[in-house]
């Protein structure tokens, strides 16, 4: 949930504007079959049955050929399996035979932003919203393509167009809410950040309201999990606030994995992680982390950055600071995301080996954060930068906010690493994409009011362009480097 997203096209059915059916010819001769088959293959797709919507799209075009619809969701199915060159034909002959359809484009134009391919993604949706200039869908998916290019303002103006069709329409109002938070307008953008409710798995069923910054005082409350680990380790520094205003109990719930780590965060009554019974009690409110900013107020400039707010287990930091380098500067290593995180191929280097260039700085020693992607990669880093592979034994992230107590610096790319060194208070140099960075890190900055005084920025200065960042860290460390002698 943390950059643009465009309205999800997995079949013609999928979105919530009934986008219309291609115009009626003889697609419906052969007593419905043609249709039904069609159907029964878009509702296989999403259901993420691929081999059966295959079959049935087939079976569709196999009686005819021309049916737009069957050749679109077909296009979406190999799309999904990796063939690429034959998803963009479907897509394109659906997008050619029924021009006046407006799902053909969609799907064609999403197509090509998934490829980043925007010029032409941008002419397709172009084309949707000549097509439907009333339907808020075309809107905002144009929009998505133009904040891609850099073109904010014509973004905004497509999502405000989107709103003003349809208040409701939730999409138009998350992808208005990044643009706004990116560029630091927060009292709107955590307003429309709300509208977010269509990505969360699900809202819980407490028996109690929702807390939208009503009085506290003697009250209980329940923080439920939202997003990845980098989300709830930026927005458990709430917690503290809560009890400030008089909140009696503070319940938290979070992934298995942080749950040593969250134990250091004051005023947590209630550490529950996924998976374990959740406490037979009565709360007053309950909440989403990503709710807090606005039920507090959070401005930019009363953002909560009191550092360090999260701490190792104590027991585990001996074990790991003698597993260090015992000399020069030591530097943590994360070099690739989640890669189930929607801007990932963005946002993650696209190998160890991008980092290469940092060896050859004198005094600097190195050691492997990484887990999970890109993690096999430290057992045999690339020649001329040592690396002491310590990811593949990092249990959860107590092991990992042990292991950067005992460093002088991260260098991460934008993942839950970046939020861990931040919150421990320990300086950490994130490197960043060009293309969708997170809102969080705001426009044009190379520091982070999240975590004032620890964190710096490397940002790209045109998609995929790490090289360029790259020699700017080599050099920075090198003067870091020197400096500590």
């Amino acid at each position: 949930m943390n950059s643009a997203q465009p309205t999800s096209a997995p079949s013609s059915h999928a979105d919530s504007h009934d986008a219309g059916r291609p115009p009626d010819g003889d697609d419906f001769v052969l007593g419905g079959s043609v249709a039904l088959l069609c159907a029964e293959g878009a509702l296989r797709l999403e259901n993420g049955d691929l081999d059966g919507a295959e079959d049935f799209l087939r079976e569709a075009l196999h009686l005819d050929p021309d049916y737009a619809e069957a050749l679109s969701n077909l296009g979406l199915a190999l799309e999904q399996r990796g063939n690429l060159g034959d998803a963009e034909t479907c897509l394109g002959r659906a997008r050619d035979l029924a021009p006046a359809w407006l799902q053909a484009h969609l799907n064609l134009g999403l197509f090509l932003f998934r490829r980043r391919r925007l010029a032409e993604a941008e002419d397709v949706l172009q084309e949707a919203v000549r097509i439907a200039p009333h339907l808020p869908a075309s809107w905002s998916n144009l929009g998505v393509v133009l904040v891609s290019r850099q073109r904010h303002r014509e973004a905004e103006q497509c999502y405000r167009t989107a709103m003003g069709l349809d208040p409701a329409y939730a999409k138009a109002r998350y992808n208005l809410a990044y643009l706004l938070l990116l560029r630091g307008d927060y009292e709107e953008g955590w307003h429309h950040m709300e509208a977010r409710e269509w990505l969360l798995d699900c809202t819980p069923h407490l028996g109690c309201p929702p807390w939208r910054g009503e009085d506290l005082d003697g009250k209980s409350i329940l923080i439920g999990v939202e997003g990845g680990h980098g989300d709830m380790i930026q927005f458990c520094r709430y917690v503290p606030l809560l009890k400030a205003r008089g909140a009696k109990h503070v319940t938290l719930l979070c992934q298995p994995a942080l749950k040593p780590l969250f134990a250091s965060l004051a005023g947590v009554d209630q550490l529950v992680a996924l998976g374990e019974p959740l406490p037979g009690q009565h709360w007053d409110f309950w909440t989403f982390p990503f709710s807090l900013p606005l039920a507090c107020g959070t401005r930019l400039e009363t953002i909560p950055a009191a550092l360090p707010y999260l701490a190792p287990p104590p027991e585990r930091i001996g074990y790991w600071n003698a597993r260090l380098p015992g000399r020069g500067l030591r530097v943590g290593l994360v070099w690739k995301g989640n890669p189930r995180f929607e801007n990932d191929a963005a946002r993650s280097l696209p190998g160890l080996d991008v980092l290469a260039p940092l060896g050859a700085v004198a005094g600097a020693s190195f050691v492997s954060l990484q887990k999970g992607a890109g993690e096999e990669e430290a057992a045999h880093p690339p020649a001329g930068l040592p690396l002491l592979d310590l990811g593949r034994e990092i249990a959860d992230f107590g092991d990992s906010a042990a292991i950067v107590a005992g460093l002088d610096l991260v260098i991460s790319v934008d993942t839950a690493m970046a939020h861990l060194t931040g919150a421990l208070g320990k300086p950490c140099w994130v490197l960043l994409a060009d293309d969708l960075p997170d809102w969080r890190w705001l426009a044009g900055r190379d520091d982070c009011p999240w975590y004032p005084g620890t964190t710096r920025l490397f940002r790209q200065n045109g998609r995929g362009q790490w090289g360029p960042v790259i020699e700017r860290v080599a050099a920075e460390l090198a003067r870091l480097a020197a400096q500590r002698g």
